[in-house]
């Protein structure tokens, strides 16, 4: 009977840290971080697909999205889909694209992670030559990959609302392992 009660003890013991466990899992999955997988080549060079990151859902908690940082967000289309993206306009900002350039409050913007020049889609939200005012809890975001990416061109500016949080980290491929920078804050 000892034997008995013994299993059952050390039975409910792992039973205990596997709630335990889990339970933690989910406060940081829900509250904290969640790894996100790149997919499709919209983030190219900066991300490839495959890639795997994690998104911090606190760092907004403590100070506003800043230009150049990756954020993951919802689909303007699809709250189920989310998509990854650079910040390229913050509220107040005017955004021009023009002779695929982009100019941010009249300054051309040094975009040294970018794989092609800026183009645009007669009909699509940004039009060429077009000054793009960015409203109070919005953002103008793209993908580093412009000719590959579906981004603020297309559908506007995105609401504060809308952002789950800030991409800083990024586990996989393993030869790529680190911290993901803002290139426009010294570090």
């Amino acid at each position: 009977m000892s034997i008995v009660k013994s299993i059952i003890g050390f039975v409910m013991e792992i039973m205990e840290t596997v709630v335990f466990v889990g339970s933690l899992f989910i406060v940081v999955y829900l509250f904290i971080l969640q790894p996100n997988q790149i997919k499709g080549a919209s983030m190219e060079p900066t991300f490839y697909n495959g890639n795997y990151i994690f998104t911090s859902k606190v760092t907004y908690k403590i100070r506003t999205p800043k230009r150049g940082d990756i954020v993951v967000f919802y689909s303007p289309k699809n709250h189920d889909i989310e998509f990854i993206k650079r910040i390229i306009g913050i509220p107040g900002d005017t955004i021009l694209i023009e002779n695929n350039e982009i100019y941010v409050n009249g300054n051309i913007l040094n975009e040294q992670y970018i794989s092609a020049k800026t183009t645009l889609i007669p009909g699509n939200f940004a039009q060429e030559g077009v000054p793009i005012e960015v409203l109070e809890n919005h953002y103008f975001v793209m993908g580093d990959n412009r000719p590959r990416s579906s981004d603020s061109r297309e559908f506007g500016t995105i609401p504060t609302d809308s952002i789950v949080g800030q991409v800083f980290y990024r586990y996989f491929p393993t030869d790529k392992i680190g911290l993901i920078t803002n290139p426009y804050i010294a570090n």
